[in-house]
């Protein structure tokens, strides 16, 4: 009798084993803290990691065609000079300036205006704008009478003239923030005069104004082209050349056409 019983406990506690391991295995297992640990998920092919995209700045490279237009503003030094026949241009304008040994300089100025950046890519845009520009050429020259070179005599004549500039141009981004631009160019004249100035052991002992406005063609064509880099925070450094390709004078009675280098600065927004 002892024996069944004990047989019987035996048997009941084999039952509540099982059940507890069963009850066990079914909540999955417990952490060190006896916290039930989650189940593995379904093995499924590991994702692709791929290295975060790195966001750049509108201005440090090109816009996408979504990005919209943006507008800025430029200005800063010209260089500028008339090629061809400056030299007969100029003592046919003005009369005085005597034909012979006569030097040509650049006439230093400045530009300053406004762009607008319509982006067509990833990395290319087009970029209208309009610009205050002043131009010329510089001569300088001796009077001619060998009599007189003691007294270290001088003759300067300057073509003082000023256009507003409408470039079209076509912007490539090269790498992020640099690019290469070029386009054409229509410049019209809003003043065009000549000054001579003559003088002797240092002194200025004449100045003449002259308006050749009405001897100059009031547009002049040109085709530019140059370089830049755009940093993000919206300013920028450029530098270019400005080919004329259209005579200036208006009488077709000499062939000189604008020639000027520029370098400034811009700032977009």
């Amino acid at each position: 009798m002892k024996i069944s019983r004990l047989s019987g406990g035996l048997a009941a506690a084999c039952l509540l084993i099982s059940a507890f391991a069963g009850s066990a295995s079914a909540q999955g297992a417990r952490d060190a803290y006896g916290n039930p640990k989650a189940a593995p998920s379904p093995r499924t092919t590991a994702p692709v990691r791929r290295a975060p995209a790195r966001t750049q700045s509108a201005y440090s490279t090109p816009v996408s065609s979504n990005s919209g237009v943006r507008f800025g503003f430029r200005g800063g030094l010209n260089l500028a000079d008339v090629q061809g026949d400056a030299v007969k241009s100029f003592t046919d304008l003005t009369g005085y300036l005597p034909d012979g040994a006569i030097t040509r300089e650049m006439r230093p100025g400045f530009y300053a205006g406004l762009y607008a950046t319509l982006p067509l890519g990833p990395s290319f845009a087009i970029e209208p704008g309009v610009s205050y520009s002043e131009k010329g050429t510089v001569l300088q020259g001796k009077v001619p009478v060998p009599a007189l070179d003691f007294l270290n005599t001088n003759l300067t004549g300057t073509a003082r003239l000023a256009y507003i500039d409408v470039p079209v141009l076509a912007k490539v981004f090269v790498t992020p923030g640099f690019y290469l631009y070029a386009g054409p160019q229509a410049s019209f004249l809003v003043s065009g005069k000549a000054r001579v100035e003559a003088g002797a052991l240092g002194f200025s002992a004449y100045q003449q104004d002259f308006d050749i406005s009405n001897q100059l063609r009031k547009v002049d064509f040109a085709a530019v082209a140059g370089l830049g880099y755009q940093f993000e925070n919206g300013l920028g450094l450029s530098a270019g050349y400005d080919y004329g390709l259209s005579s200036l004078d208006t009488g077709n009675r000499f062939d000189a056409q604008n020639r000027v280098i520029k370098a400034g600065l811009n700032f977009s927004f």
